[in-house]
């Protein structure tokens, strides 16, 4: 099984742009990122200076978030969002772009949350939308668009994978796969191991925190050695990006990872 670590989430005791360093310095040669500006259009100097980071720290990008809104106040994605579909749309010509320099081949859409006053079949119709603009500029680098199920946020309507996977059919664009976050779906009551036995071939990215609390595994319930080997076992090849909030500093976190190796 192959990990990367997520740098939104770990190693945010640095700079963003001494992440990749560290994540380097810590054993990983892969990471990923939310969307790692503070608008949808940064300017090309912010641009240069991430993707600069990532390659002097010898690092590969395997999966990178479309522009998603304001995180910390609750925002979940401008998918399905009336009004944005422009940032929207630059975030996605922003992180090919990116994407050309990396070699980064999975993009995160988050579908986005319900808005009140607007009919969510509204909304639908228009996530289709810009999942076809997505997926039809991921496919012009041989890319793959994430959907996720998110837990924690009443107004993000997709729970399951099968809420995620619903979609995806609807979409019917062969790039477009399910993001598979453990802890998410654990946290939403799906059940894991059907949703490895039923939906392996479907699933385009991993990621794990263990439950309750969002730790590294380890720290809460989750069989997660379980259940990665039951993913390999079904044939998963991908990343497993480990995406926890640490118990104490980032760099001490991942004795996990030794056990997993030793398995």
């Amino acid at each position: 099984m192959r990990f990367d670590v997520n740098l939104s989430i770990l190693f945010t005791e640095l700079p963003l742009l001494d992440r990749p360093a560290a994540a380097r310095a810590a054993g990983f040669d892969a990471v990923e990122f939310w969307w790692p500006f503070a608008t949808a259009q940064p300017d090309e100097r912010e641009v240069a200076e991430f993707v600069g980071a990532i390659t002097a720290a010898g690092v590969r990008l395997v999966g990178l978030n479309f522009f998603a809104g304001d995180l910390p106040s609750g925002d979940r994605g401008l998918v399905s969002w009336p009004g944005r579909e422009g940032e929207f749309k630059a975030s996605v010509d922003i992180a090919i772009g990116i994407a050309r320099e990396t070699g980064c081949r999975a993009f995160n859409a988050l579908y986005g949350n319900r808005i009140e006053g607007v009919d969510p079949a509204e909304q639908d119709a228009l996530a289709l939308r810009n999942l076809a603009f997505a997926a039809d500029a991921a496919a012009a680098i041989d890319a793959t668009v994430l959907l996720e199920p998110v837990s924690a946020i009443p107004a993000y309507p997709l729970l399951t994978a099968a809420d995620a996977l619903a979609v995806v059919d609807r979409l019917g664009k062969p790039n477009v796969a399910l993001l598979a976050d453990l802890y998410h779906l654990a946290v939403n009551g799906d059940d894991l191991d059907a949703v490895i036995a039923e939906h392996t071939a479907r699933i385009g990215h991993v990621q794990i925190a263990d439950a309750p609390g969002r730790g590294e595994p380890g720290s809460g319930e989750l069989e997660l050695s379980r259940l990665l080997a039951q993913l390999e076992a079904n044939g998963y090849q991908g990343f497993v990006g480990a995406e926890y909030r640490p118990t104490g500093p980032s760099a001490a976190s991942f004795g996990w990872l030794t056990r997993e190796e030793d398995q």
